[in-house]
């Protein structure tokens, strides 16, 4: 057996719900991977960092690159919280960062929170970065998490998460395939907060609208939904193409919600197998409304997770894709984003146990 590593994954998603912090443990035995949560911890950020992180797309240059090493000093002290609680530092950080621009058809992708300040500051090695070597190599950088279902979370037929995009991962024949379905809670939060509420608690909100039927048919024609894999999603989406339908229409924004819903369930359902077990994680499992309508959808057997699976799922699979880049071994997969061949993205900034 090799010998286990400790690793801290952290993840930032698009739904701007905080940082997760996933303290993990993996060993290994003759290529059959194996994982402990020592402990989580889920940070939410401030109002003022929200917004910042949220408008990031819309800053200068300067302003971005100062956003990027405060953002890595806030993960630092959050990575520095928790080591003293849990009593144990780690071999290593696997930082996702947060995402401010996703455009792999111009060949970049983005992610703050600067490795090097997190490393600095913490005195451990960190793993970060770990698109754009696949963008590099013609892939979409995403979605990342599949290796992760596939090696974690065989027992299951396909994988679903439910964050700011709702993306999903299978196997087909001998390989691994996985793409984003559509946006899930970056729509639901916009209204939500538009209202007030930092997120839709159960789809509550939404359970009381009313869908709007022309919206519904309006939003199954886009154009997205009919592209091939590999395909993916970011905010950008969001803003230029979601976005402005919805503010075509005079609905309330319960009725918004309403039919937001009822789009993303109907969605998901024409993407999920037709049998079998489906993990479902992420910040939208919660939603109970979203639930039911996803499982109206499809005959797959739709399975939740303890709590804990749940909200740090992305967290955990980012601390593996550290623990895969840390032995050298691939953790992107060409089937999953287009590109050329399967790579081990990340960059390291190694601090010396000297």
């Amino acid at each position: 057996m090799q010998q286990c590593k400790f690793a801290i994954g952290l993840m930032s998603g698009t739904s701007l719900d905080g940082l997760d912090l996933a303290f993990c443990q993996f060993t290994e035995n003759q290529g059959v991977y194996r994982y402990e949560v020592v402990a989580t911890e889920e940070v939410s950020y401030s109002d003022e960092l929200r917004s910042r992180l949220g408008r990031a797309h819309q800053l200068s240059g300067f302003e971005l690159m100062r956003l990027d090493q405060e953002f890595a000093q806030f993960c630092a002290q959050e990575v520095n919280r928790l080591i003293g609680k849990v009593g144990i530092t780690p071999d290593f950080i696997a930082s996702h960062g947060h995402t401010v621009f996703h455009a792999p058809e111009l060949g970049f992708t983005t992610q703050i929170g600067n490795g090097g300040t997190l490393a600095g500051l913490t005195g451990i090695p960190v793993v970060c970065d770990f698109r754009s070597l696949d963008v590099a190599l013609g892939g979409q950088g995403a979605p990342l998490v599949p290796i992760g279902d596939r090696l974690l979370f065989s027992e299951y037929d396909a994988c679903l998460n439910l964050g700011g995009i709702a993306n999903i991962s299978f196997e087909d024949g001998a390989k691994r395939v996985a793409y984003d379905i559509s946006l899930c809670n970056i729509p639901l939060n916009h209204y939500a907060r538009q209202m007030g509420y930092p997120f839709d608690r159960e789809g509550a909100i939404a359970e009381k609208g009313r869908i709007v039927s022309p919206l519904i048919i309006q939003l199954q024609k886009l154009k997205y939904y009919k592209k091939p894999y590999p395909k993916s999603l970011g905010r950008e989406w969001f803003e230029q193409v979601f976005l402005p339908i919805l503010e075509e229409t005079e609905a309330s924004s319960e009725d918004l919600m309403a039919t937001i819903t009822e789009h993303i369930a109907s969605v998901i359902g024409a993407n999920l197998p037709d049998q079998g077990k489906v993990l479902v994680t992420g910040g939208g499992a919660f939603n109970s409304f979203l639930m039911k309508r996803i499982a109206a959808h499809t005959q797959s057997e739709i399975c939740l997770p303890d709590e804990q699976t749940i909200k740090f799922k992305e967290a955990i699979v980012f601390a593996f894709l550290g623990y895969l880049r840390w032995r050298q071994e691939d953790n992107t997969l060409a089937s999953v984003t287009g590109a050329t061949q399967d790579s081990a993205g990340g960059a390291i900034y190694w601090i010396s146990k000297k």
